[in-house]
């Protein structure tokens, strides 16, 4: 890996048009009193990276679930998944992942799998690190049916700040383990809902890498080097 390579990230497309606006607002405040340009220099280069898009190596063994986001394990706890996704109406293993604005936000299918269901909900927009942001924030919701039969739940949450969450795919769609899905602007957080009896690898306030942390094993007498 060259030196500019850990400096110069790819840029996911959906940032190609915020980058032009906040470079346009730059030149405008160099026009107007030079040290606000540099201002405007340091918010360009902050939204340049925030819709960096960075390739990540993806554990290979199967069974695996990988984290769906860059951020900090928030929250780990027992919860009923989305009723909009048809699933049974049982408390599952929830680990939120909390990605503050300077995090990348590109989201990545914790597990393989076929999308059987998206579900998009408007809501509100309370700090996405609250409990309460599962169920009243806006958020769209995705089922995937696994290779065995089982289902995993990927919710997209929207943030204090975030006012918009993209997804990329459709039910029917295939899914590779730490294929990117969506994307969420400024600030948000990503739930996972494991299948009964999964319990996850990781601890409250662990950092994350999208597609490459292992969040939870599903044949866990299988494990080994991954």
């Amino acid at each position: 890996m060259r030196m500019r390579d850990t400096i110069i990230k790819p840029m996911h497309p959906e940032g190609f048009r915020f980058l032009a606006i906040f470079a346009a607002i730059t030149l405008v405040l160099f026009l107007l009193w030079e040290p606000l340009g540099w201002i405007g220099v340091g918010l360009t280069v902050w939204c340049y990276y925030f819709f960096r898009d960075p390739e990540r190596v993806t554990p290979d063994r199967p069974g695996l679930v990988v984290s769906p986001a860059d951020g900090i394990v928030s929250l780990i706890e027992p919860a009923v998944p989305p009723a909009e996704l048809g699933m049974a109406d049982m408390p599952l293993t929830r680990v939120s992942v909390f990605m503050s604005v300077f995090n990348c936000h590109v989201n990545r299918s914790p597990a393989a799998g076929e999308v059987t269901a998206i579900s998009y909900r408007p809501g509100k927009f309370f700090n996405a690190s609250l409990d309460k942001a599962s169920a009243d924030n806006e958020r769209n919701s995705l089922r995937i049916r696994m290779a065995d039969g089982r289902d995993l739940a990927v919710v997209q949450i929207a943030g204090l700040v975030a006012r918009r969450i993209l997804c990329f795919v459709k039910p029917g769609d295939r899914l590779g383990t730490g294929e990117r899905f969506g994307l969420i602007r400024f600030g948000s957080r990503l739930d996972v809902y494991l299948p009964p009896g999964v319990e996850p690898l990781v601890r409250v306030g662990q950092t994350m890498v999208a597609g490459e942390t292992v969040l939870a094993d599903l044949n866990p007498t299988a494990r080994g080097p991954a």
